[in-house]
């Protein structure tokens, strides 16, 4: 039986210890978007994608629309429907780090994720530039469990409109110092050693994500569903991207860089080395409710900070 999974995920799986897990749930990777995939997707005004620069660093950005700019299958005039599609109507910012890249052909990973309903769901494949924004032609759809989705409502949308501004450094000052340490989200792009890229949620408490003392990210990573996608990408490349997002004002932080796993502890800590700094002022124009905290975060405080 061919596994559905690459060598550097299956490396990740034996070390956590969870390779027969991890083939049991495989079963669920699709190359199509199901029917009520296709429906949560209509549904949805958020999608983060995961890609590469023309420098080859790995960013994870943030698309927004109206429900509905997200549409899998017979998507325009005169095509026949095909399942393995999705159309997202939607350009990211031109400011945006993947701006460029995704003006041409290119391999992207992507996670469609329901605050109000913890629903999330993930597609990885083959984009390509259209007039509305990108078509995606999926080769990995998948859902994964609500498990450390905090719930939020959605309040409000704000007309776009200037004041979007971008500022890029190699380092973060102490606004986006203090956006990480309070963080209860954030998302996570990258890369196998094909050049396949995954986009993954994180989630727990405000400071499940602390900042060493020389400037390096640390976070735990809680038990999921086995599959170790990203993790098992971070064994063949330790290129990788952050977005956390101000869910009340729409101020996205975008962070690139690499990340190692510290496989010798329990919890697996992951560092993150930054080598660049995007904070986009106003990027989404969602404006979110107050998180209801997932049950299912663990309590404490931040384990590894100091470090």
């Amino acid at each position: 039986m061919i596994s559905v999974f690459h060598p550097g995920e299956l490396a990740a799986q034996a070390k956590a210890g969870l390779s027969a897990e991890a083939e049991r749930v495989g079963g669920i990777v699709r190359t199509t978007v199901p029917p009520a995939a296709a429906d949560f997707l209509t549904e949805q005004s958020m999608l983060v994608i995961g890609g590469g620069d023309e420098q080859g660093r790995v960013w994870a950005s943030l698309l927004t629309g109206a429900p509905g700019f997200l549409r899998a299958g017979a998507v325009a005039a005169g095509d026949v429907g095909d399942p393995a599609v999705v159309d997202i109507a939607a350009h990211p910012l031109p400011s945006d780090p993947l701006a460029a890249a995704l003006a041409h052909e290119t391999r992207i990973g992507a996670i469609a994720i329901d605050p109000s309903t913890r629903r999330r769901m993930r597609i990885n494949g083959l984009a390509g530039p259209t007039a509305a924004g990108l078509r995606l032609t999926a080769e990995q759809v998948y859902s994964n469990c609500p498990k450390y989705i905090q719930r939020r409502d959605l309040e409000s949308v704000r007309p776009d409109g200037p004041g979007r501004v971008a500022t890029v450094h190699n380092t973060f000052d102490a606004a986006a110092r203090q956006m990480i340490i309070e963080a209860d989200t954030f998302f996570i792009a990258t890369v196998s050693a094909t050049g396949d890229y995954d986009a993954s949620h994180r989630g727990g408490n405000p400071g499940f994500v602390t900042i060493d003392r020389d400037g390096t990210l640390i976070w735990p990573d809680y038990r999921g569903n086995a599959m170790m996608m990203t993790l098992g990408n971070l064994e063949q490349n330790p290129a990788a991207g952050l977005l956390f997002v101000d869910w009340s004002t729409g101020t996205t932080l975008q962070l690139t860089g690499t990340a190692r796993v510290e496989w010798g502890h329990p919890e697996r800590p992951i560092r993150f080395s930054i080598a660049a700094v995007h904070r986009t002022e106003l990027a989404s124009p969602l404006s979110w409710s107050e998180p209801e905290y997932s049950r299912f975060n663990p309590s404490g405080g931040a384990p590894f900070a100091g470090r």
